[in-house]
């Protein structure tokens, strides 16, 4: 499988594996699937982390490029056919990065992993729970 994690879930994967459900830990460290990060959730990442709120991530961006280099998740950029496909989306999401992820795993496609189950509704490959 090519699954395409949404950025709670990657950033959960390194900082609180215990919020992900035992299938998708298994996912996750099967070397049978690939999985990847989009630059959006780098970029997500970027903003959030610079805003020092409460509920921003643990990590910067570079920082975050370094940890999910480290557990062997790939990355994927963003083209103009992602930025293309988010203008199909039938039901725009509110939160223009969840567009951006939804767009790209439609596009390549990929699974959509994602704790968000307005996301899940936009594919029926898209992983929640």
């Amino acid at each position: 499988m090519r699954l395409l994690l949404d950025t709670h879930v990657a950033i959960w994967s390194l900082t609180a594996i215990h919020r992900l459900p035992v299938d998708i830990r298994h996912m996750l460290a099967s070397r049978s699937n690939d999985v990847l990060v989009s630059a959006a959730s780098i970029w997500e990442i970027a903003i959030k982390f610079r805003l020092g709120r409460k509920d921003s991530p643990p990590f910067n961006a570079e920082e975050a490029i370094r940890h999910f280099t480290n557990v062997g998740y790939d990355f994927l950029g963003i083209s103009v056919a992602h930025t293309a496909a988010v203008g199909r989306l039938n039901t725009p999401h509110a939160d223009p990065f969840d567009r951006l992820l939804i767009a790209q795993a439609i596009t390549e496609p990929l699974i959509l992993v994602t704790r968000d189950s307005k996301i899940a509704g936009y594919s029926p490959t898209f992983i929640t729970w």
